[in-house]
């Protein structure tokens, strides 16, 4: 399961952060483009990569976060080490072991600020504001050479395909992280229902709002386990931070109106637009205060995050829940234990009156991005080692070493003469290895799997199988479910750092957005509340953030 946060969660962070490139001395376009021309194409190189490992082996030092060892591995001595020596001729010195995500932040940013010695490589989370930093410092190169020459088929066409990955690694041209993939559609929104209440009142897909609020009607009004209507809010959802998130989200009715809220999309002319101020968000809101009086909502989504809204639909008191494909691992088993004969579906999202459609999307196939160190003497060895990774763990061939899993022992072993990577017939199964990039992964291979086995097909790659033991139909559905609707997906394009203005004025406005929005869906507030907020966020500060916001795009995507 993996949870993507919205971007402007992490300007939370830009008070307590202020970084200066103390001891760095220059700008990033005046260090690091040099020392990436002498490394691409040296002999060293050349050799490594002609032969698949360095002979004789390398040192280099990176950044790896906390694992859980087994078989008496350790951090300095560990499976995927030793496997690291053997076949790519690499190995530790140096590296960073921090404790905690918030250790190694604040690690990094007092080793930029004083100067210390970084790491060759060194990982970034998926945060703007700490990756300008780290560009701006002057520490790290320009990897636009490297990327060409190096970079595994598989990533450049990823990368080809989806150039608006690029966005949050580039300034004044030059890209400066290499891109750690991630599966895509992986959190694309769609609707969970109560799939045996859907059976016991004999009712159809709801293909529009419309036919979704009967369903909601006849949820609450006539429950098919016998629920008082006092008792059954059939929508859970969460009101109490973001509503285009991960699980108990609402970006698929603002969708259905238009826009989508809390991100910025492309206007008609290409421009982007926060979509909290679209008049369709005005429409959106209508209809949620509609849904509130009606008791379709309950009162207590304001108080709830997603987890909480989520166990609203687990403990049977609600009959619709808007989540990810991966439902059926999390929260599902829960509802299946509390409400016994339960059963439940993944649907389109609907459309709205107009015909309008769609759910956020804001994965571009990347997960976080490793940066390389201006001093590393082997700039090119992390294209080395995440090649191998993806060519050969991230789909393995039949036959291959890492057909049933990476390592014998570990998270695959032979069990009754027969191999497996069922972690229940495993002795001390582990599958957290130390991989300095995480789990190799193809973005549209999750997806193109789930869809196959949906529609009935026999699994014959090992990946294949995994997904069939692994996954539940329910998921393989959900996936196919995801991709009819492949086209109804609306990007969230700003994902650079905090604007000048919005550094001193975004929480000032988020918090004007969430307090009057909240107040509409419950009725403190008529709906054209929404025109003065409208015109309020755009006097305070808004419209200068929009063309901030315009002015960073053009200078990341040449547009």
């Amino acid at each position: 399961m993996i949870k993507f946060k919205t971007w402007w969660s992490l300007l939370m962070v830009i008070a307590l952060i202020t970084i200066t490139a103390c001891g760095s001395g220059g700008s990033a376009s005046e260090k690091g483009t040099n020392d990436t021309q002498e490394a691409v194409g040296s002999a060293e190189a050349e050799a490594a990569f002609a032969k698949g490992k360095y002979d004789p082996p390398i040192e280099f030092s990176s950044v790896l976060m906390p694992k859980k060892y087994a078989h008496g591995d350790t951090k300095e001595n560990n499976v995927h080490d030793r496997w690291m020596l053997e076949t790519l001729g690499m190995k530790h010195k140096d590296t960073w072991y921090p404790a905690t995500d918030d250790q190694y932040r604040q690690k990094l940013q007092l080793a930029i600020a004083s100067g210390e010695k970084l790491p060759d490589f060194v990982t970034v989370p998926t945060n703007a504001v700490l990756t300008n930093q780290l560009i701006d410092s002057g520490q790290f190169i320009a990897i636009d050479e490297l990327f060409e020459k190096y970079a595994s088929p598989i990533l450049k066409e990823h990368a080809a395909a989806h150039p608006e990955l690029w966005y949050p690694f580039t300034k004044d041209g030059k890209k400066y992280n290499m891109p750690i993939m991630e599966y895509t559609d992986n959190d694309d929104t769609l609707l969970w229902l109560r799939e045996d209440w859907m059976e016991k009142l004999n009712l159809e897909a709801p293909k529009t709002i419309a036919d979704l609020e009967n369903i909601m009607d006849k949820f609450k009004n006539e429950n098919p386990d016998g629920l008082s209507p006092d008792k059954v809010f059939p929508l859970a959802i969460s009101l109490k931070n973001n509503t285009n998130t991960w699980m108990g989200g609402l970006d698929w009715l603002f969708g259905a109106y238009g826009t989508i809220e809390e991100q910025w999309n492309k206007d008609a002319n290409g421009n982007l637009e926060y979509g909290s101020v679209n008049p369709g968000a005005k429409q959106a809101l209508a209809k949620l205060a509609e849904w509130m009086e009606k008791g379709y909502i309950h009162a207590d989504s304001a108080l709830w995050d997603e987890g909480k809204s989520a166990e609203s639909w687990t403990a049977g008191k609600a009959g619709i829940l808007p989540g990810a494909n991966w439902v059926p691992d999390w929260p599902a088993p829960d509802l299946l234990k509390n409400v016994p004969g339960a059963k439940y579906k993944a649907y389109p999202v609907p459309a709205g009156p107009d015909g309008k459609i769609g759910t956020k999307w804001q994965n571009s196939g990347v997960n976080a991005s490793i940066m390389i160190n201006k001093d590393a003497k082997h700039p090119e060895a992390i294209f080395l080692y995440y090649n191998y990774l993806l060519e050969n763990l991230a789909n393995p061939k039949a036959g291959s070493p890492y057909e049933y899993g990476f390592a014998k022992g570990y998270d695959w072993d032979i069990v009754d003469g027969k191999p497996t990577s069922d972690k229940e017939k495993i002795k001390d199964f582990s599958n957290e290895f130390p991989f300095l990039t995480g789990p190799a992964r193809i973005p549209d291979l999750y997806m193109k799997t789930l869809v196959k086995l949906a529609n009935g097909e026999k699994a014959e790659t090992p990946y294949e199988k995994q997904m069939a033991e692994f996954r539940k139909p329910e998921n393989w559905y959900a996936g196919k479910v995801v991709m009819s609707q492949i086209d109804i997906r609306k990007q969230n394009y700003f994902t650079g750092a905090a604007t000048p203005t919005m550094v001193s004025k975004w929480n000032l406005l988020r918090q004007s957005e969430l307090e009057t929005f909240n107040k509409i869906i419950y009725g403190k507030l008529p709906i054209d509340a929404f025109d003065q907020f409208v015109t309020n966020w755009k006097s305070n500060g808004g419209d200068q953030i929009t063309q901030e916001v315009n002015d960073w795009f053009k200078s990341v995507s040449g547009k």
